[in-house]
């Protein structure tokens, strides 16, 4: 490459000359010979034929003259456009041109670099109910903070060469600049960068009323100025005669986006904009004379006019969050006209024009921040006098607990880190994300448990007979998504209770078995060792119990056989009771059985709830992990499953013949709705049989019938025989049979 190819970039050598070292210098020289290299191998050219590397050099010396960050910074501004061609048309070069860079510049240029390119690859859509989603994700590829600054500097030049664009990109470059890059640079101080964004996407996007205001300046002009110095002839006789005060006044005129914003706001022409000017008084002065100083011109001021105490602003005593320091007064000049006056030292105007980059002093923030809103609030506190080791100093990252991540067309969707694909489904739509197969990330097929990454693209792949499953709840990571997912499983659930129960009575009436369905329902649950009856429904519409095998249980059940073959189990379970009476007041040394007692309340054992053993009933331990013994019937609905699975913590149990206690039992009656049989059913209970009743309900049905339960206190199971052979002599009493609640 031709060295002459440096001459083209003069301005910005010697502004480079001016602010580093000689090697620093020799550096930035070496950069711009390597990426014209390389941008000229690659034929890239900008929209009027110029060299790529215009953009690159004018990026680097907005970087130096006006923000004034380093070396590096000024490097990645330069070799930037290299690294983002080679990743987007010529990825076989990408690994020797980042070598390259890594090895001549280090690795701090080469980061920078890579993460103004991410940047550039956000396709940002026009939308302003998405702006600050936009900003935050953009501030997100920034871990280094002079990254944010660069790619500001790099908005900057692209807005003053916007002309040589095609007009399309003109509108959505400047709706860019107004909405998102304009922001964050206020957000961090920038105030004069700010103001030329917004211009420029002024003159772009409103040209009618960008030129009417700009010529309206030019008109009054003269005016203005023959103002100002009739205004400031007495302020400037005050101030001389302030022994030792070194200042100098300049005055600002009001940029065109706020002439334009405050009369689109106010409903007023140019001349119902009053402040369109500002004076500044700005002090010469060591920092511990600052607000001293400040506020004797301040005094000079008031003198000379009557200020607006409700335009005073003093944040010289309290600094704005972003560092900036001035007093503000407005004061009236007469005729219905008002002046704003800003006073500052040379210090803080330094602060105000190149905002947070003017100087740096590291504060030593805590590494809590989570958005980028403190991200932006940290870095504009990180400032000191040197901006050349920023980064070791700056450590955080600005947002650990985001993604954003982009639809097909565009959108752009904030989710949290973690999040996968069926995450994202559920986050554009709840019937995308119920119906959802995979998705095509970055053109790439992946699983719907695929976590996502910052700048994905994702197309959600769908099919109709797709439904949520349970086993997406373990790696599902947002609220909504999760939600969704329950109440789809909740409401499937219920629809197979309401079909299967509908199956159920439809097999009851053709098989003409007129006993209650609840009743039905309570038994086969029983049987079946099945927790609840919606749990029953559920199974008999997901076909996992075929009706033969309930029709063949409700036979034997109505027709005696059932009961003939407890009563023989009972008879049989008599006999071994019989048997063991010899042992009745010892534990049965042979087996280690467990004798329990009226004192199970002070020892590790308790009777399970899922069937309430009654002293009488057969019985088994169970070895729980952390509440000891559980004492279960062995008909209980759960004890084949207890014993199938764990049956190494399985114990033999047995009552002490002669232990006293009172238990509860739970009676099921079905009878004849006929007037009096509640009444009569008490009075066996509480007057014949002498017991405690901790229980009643009963509901008619329309078949005629009366179904309930009742709760009674017993000394043992005996006694529960007794009842329900008593309940059946009642007049109208059809069934009467324990359940286990």
């Amino acid at each position: 490459m031709d060295i002459n190819i440096l001459d083209r970039y003069n301005e910005l050598r010697n502004s480079v000359a001016n602010a580093f070292s000689e090697n620093s210098a020799r550096m930035v020289d070496s950069a711009l010979l390597f990426a014209a290299e390389q941008l000229e191998a690659f034929g890239a050219v900008r929209y009027d034929n110029n060299p790529m590397l215009d953009h690159g050099a004018a990026v680097a010396k907005i970087v130096v003259d006006e923000i004034g960050l380093g070396r590096n910074s000024t490097i990645a501004a330069i070799v930037h456009d290299v690294v983002r061609i080679a990743s987007q048309h010529h990825l076989d070069r990408l690994d020797e041109i980042s070598t390259t860079i890594r090895k001549e510049y280090g690795d701090e240029v080469l980061g920078i670099a890579i993460a103004l390119c991410k940047i550039s690859d956000i396709k940002l859509k026009v939308s302003k109910e998405q702006a600050s989603d936009f900003r935050d994700m953009i501030v997100s590829y920034s871990e280094d903070p002079r990254v944010i600054l660069i790619k500001l500097a790099d908005r900057l030049e692209v807005m003053r060469s916007l002309d040589i664009f095609p007009e399309a990109k003109r509108r959505t470059k400047s709706w860019e600049s107004l909405n998102l890059y304009a922001q964050i640079a206020h957000k961090l101080g920038l105030y004069a960068l700010k103001s030329e964004l917004e211009d420029l996407a002024l003159k772009w996007l409103e040209n009618k009323d960008y030129e009417y205001i700009c010529r309206r300046l030019e008109e009054t002009e003269s005016e203005r100025q023959t103002f100002i110095a009739r205004f400031l002839q007495p302020i400037e006789e005050r101030l001389k005669q302030v022994p030792n005060l070194n200042y100098h006044i300049k005055s600002r005129t009001k940029s065109v986006y706020s002439i334009w914003n405050k009369m689109r706001k106010q409903n007023v022409g140019f001349e119902g904009v009053y402040d369109i000017f500002a004076l500044r008084v700005i002090i010469d002065c060591p920092k511990e004379l600052e607000k001293q100083l400040c506020w004797t011109v301040y005094s000079v001021v008031s003198d000379c006019y009557t200020p607006n105490p409700k335009r005073m602003r003093d944040w010289v005593t309290i600094p704005k969050k972003n560092g900036y320091e001035s007093l503000h007064t407005t004061v009236s000049a007469g005729g219905g006209r008002w002046v704003e006056i800003q006073i500052r030292t040379e210090r803080m105007d330094a602060v105000a024009e190149r905002g947070i980059a003017a100087h740096w002093r590291y504060k030593g923030v805590n590494q809590g921040a989570q958005t980028s809103e403190q991200w932006l609030s940290r870095l504009r506190e990180a400032v000191e006098e040197t901006t050349h080791s920023l980064s070791q100093r700056f450590d955080a990252k600005p947002s650990t607990s985001e993604i954003f991540v982009f639809t097909p067309n565009g959108d752009i969707r904030k989710l949290p880190e973690g999040a996968t694909v069926l995450d994202f489904a559920f986050d554009i739509h709840t019937n995308l994300g119920a119906t959802c197969t995979g998705a095509k990330v970055n053109n790439r097929a992946v699983p719907i448990r695929e976590v996502l990454n910052n700048g994905d693209i994702v197309e959600v792949m769908t099919q109709k007979n797709q439904t949520p499953k349970a086993d997406w709840l373990s790696f599902c990571v947002t609220s909504k998504a999760r939600t969704r997912i329950k109440s789809f499983i909740r409401e499937e659930q219920l629809k197979h209770a309401r079909m299967g129960r509908e199956e159920l009575e439809r097999k009851l009436k053709n098989w003409k078995i007129n006993t209650p369905i609840d009743e039905v329902v309570a038994y086969l649950c029983r049987t079946l060792k099945v927790r609840t009856g919606r749990e029953l429904h559920s199974m008999i519409a997901l076909q996992k119990i075929d009706f033969t095998s309930i029709k063949e249980i409700l036979n034997r059940w109505l027709s005696g056989q059932a009961d003939e073959e407890r009563r023989a189990a009972a008879a049989e379970a008599d006999k071994r009771k019989e048997e063991s009476k010899l042992n009745e007041t010892q534990p049965r040394r042979s087996s280690d059985a467990l004798v329990i007692d009226d004192k199970i309340n002070n020892i590790e054992y308790k009777l399970a709830k899922c069937c309430n053993p009654i002293k009488g009933d057969d019985i088994f331990g169970f070895v729980t992990i952390s509440s000891g013994i559980t004492i279960h019937r062995t008909d209980c609905p759960n004890a084949a499953r207890l014993k199938e699975q764990y049956p190494y913590r399985i114990m033999e149990a047995q009552w002490r013949n002669n232990a006293d206690g009172s238990f509860r039992a739970t009676i099921s009656i079905v009878a004849h709705d006929i007037p009096g049989v509640a009444n009569q059913i008490t009075e066996v209970i509480t007057r014949e049989l002498k017991l405690n009743i901790r229980g009643l309900n009963f509901s008619s049905r329309a078949d005629g019938t009366a179904y309930g339960t009742v709760s009674v206190e017993v000394s043992s199971a005996t006694i529960v025989d007794t009842l329900i052979h008593s309940l059946m002599k009642v007049k109208g009493v059809q069934r009467a049979y324990r359940v286990n609640n």
